[in-house]
């Protein structure tokens, strides 16, 4: 009991909680590059893309089991997002004068709104392709092997503008928010010094671009009728 008291109270510590955000952070940060690769099979036409969907779908139970877990982690890093910046905040209830001018200071300060829009995304995309609260319909296509239709489902979704745009604003957000994190991460662990700072912070906004090409890839690629 003691010491599950003490582990409590570390994890209640301003260092336990940006512990808290490194670790399901990097846990984070993996998903969304699997979730990226799986989208890039978009490239190798339906045949491909179907196959990947009907393996996720025959994990059955274990897939919700998955998601279930992947929801309690994202909510464990948004929950202590706000916390520790609440606390900031009446720590230093006057904020400075003057910011710096890089990128990665305002991605800093926007952590949490960037984070709260990515959050109502993430329901939408979720109410849009997996439930399909917001088009049925999608879920009746059938392809010639009577498999889910997910690749016709996704080029027809991408069609519309609003779609599209909405897409691609949020996943610059995600990539904005994770220039900021990664960088942070690494500072969370110790591994960070002034000399090692600024080529992490590149590494960081790199990785990131890549990651917004990555997602912002394939539906482009819908739009422009490349992938039809």
């Amino acid at each position: 009991m003691n010491q599950s008291v003490k582990t409590g109270g570390y994890l209640s510590s301003s260092v336990g909680k940006k512990l808290v955000l490194a670790v399901t952070g990097i846990l984070l940060f993996g998903f969304v590059i699997g979730h990226m690769l799986g989208h890039l099979q978009m490239f190798a036409g339906p045949d491909k893309y179907n196959s990947y969907a009907k393996m996720l779908k025959d994990l059955g139970p274990v897939l919700w089991v998955i998601r279930f877990v992947l929801a309690v982690i994202f909510l464990a890093h948004v929950g202590t997002a706000i916390r520790v910046t609440m606390e900031n905040r009446k720590a230093r209830p006057v904020g400075y004068y003057k910011y710096g001018n890089n990128v990665a200071s305002y991605a800093s300060r926007t952590m949490i709104m960037s984070g709260m829009l990515l959050l109502a995304f993430i329901v939408y995309h979720l109410l849009h392709f997996t439930v399909g609260v917001t088009n049925p319909e999608f879920h009746d296509f059938k392809d010639s092997l009577g498999r889910a239709d997910v690749y016709k489902m996704f080029v027809i979704a991408f069609q519309s503008p609003a779609v599209l745009a909405s897409y691609i604003v949020s996943v610059f957000l995600l990539c904005f928010h994770l220039s900021h994190g990664l960088s942070s991460l690494f500072q969370t662990l110790g591994a960070n010094s002034p000399k090692l700072d600024p080529k992490l912070k590149a590494g960081a906004l790199l990785i990131s671009v890549l990651i917004f090409l990555g997602y912002a890839s394939v539906p482009l690629a819908v739009a422009a009728g490349v992938i039809k």
